[in-house]
């Protein structure tokens, strides 16, 4: 038979025991990826208690102007879809208190609530015309203080008294029938709360209905936002 002469390649095939071949496959492969780094989340903290406001000194030669920052936003809405009230913020941006009137606007109760639903002050509107005043009642653990806490009536055309029960101490509420800018002063003059329109930190000036409350050191903070939201009330705001 004739055959060409031609060369051909000759392949050689050399076989090893499968033990082998996985072993010599284990000791040249790489790691495709190495694993991350273990990241450690920071837990996240609460609001800063109600109980712990900026301390507020104002000199001798400035006795009616606050000098620190103001400690809530107030936003003259509602959280509830078609309710009328107001939502406290605090420092970090979170919601510290809150109102929902489910009624129509300046209602003849409502309730001041914590960002957990807890009452802790029922206002209510007694009387009518020129007598008529609101009334704030303290909720505690055991339920509602029989004795009013405090009574807000107004006085002339732009200010309102107010009286707190058992003790006598009286406050001013200076250009209450204005919607935003007013402030309160005890009875020495000094002012204990202001309340203005808020001012982000560009300058940009927002609406009426979102509002900075400053107070001083010594100025309770639910007596405050109480006469806050009564002012809304008056004016209709909520």
């Amino acid at each position: 038979m004739w055959v060409s002469n031609h060369w051909f390649p000759t392949l050689t095939i050399s076989l090893q025991p499968a033990g082998s071949y996985r072993q010599q496959q284990n000791q040249q492969s790489a790691p495709l990826f190495t694993p991350p780094l273990q990241l450690q989340w920071p837990r996240s903290s609460p609001c800063p208690a109600a109980s712990s406001p900026p301390s507020c000194s104002p000199s001798g030669d400035e006795p009616q102007i606050l000098q620190k920052q103001a400690a809530y936003t107030v936003w003259m809405k509602s959280l509830v879809f078609n309710g009328n009230g107001c939502t406290v913020y605090g420092a970090d941006g979170g919601v510290v208190f809150r109102v929902d009137n489910y009624g129509c606007r300046g209602g003849r109760e409502v309730f001041f609530m914590d960002r957990a639903g807890k009452t802790l002050i029922r206002i209510q509107r007694k009387s009518f015309g020129v007598f008529r005043r609101w009334e704030a009642c303290r909720y505690f653990d055991d339920g509602e203080e029989t004795r009013p806490w405090f009574s807000v009536q107004k006085a002339g055309k732009n200010g309102a008294a107010v009286r707190i029960h058992g003790c006598g101490r009286t406050y001013i509420i200076d250009g209450c029938a204005r919607k935003s800018g007013y402030k309160i002063t005890g009875a020495d003059g000094a002012v204990e709360a202001a309340i203005g329109r808020k001012q982000t930190a560009s300058g940009v000036v927002l609406g009426e209905d979102v509002l900075t409350l400053t107070m001083g050191s010594g100025t309770d903070h639910l007596l405050a936002l109480g006469l806050v939201v009564i002012c809304g009330l008056m004016n209709r705001c909520l």
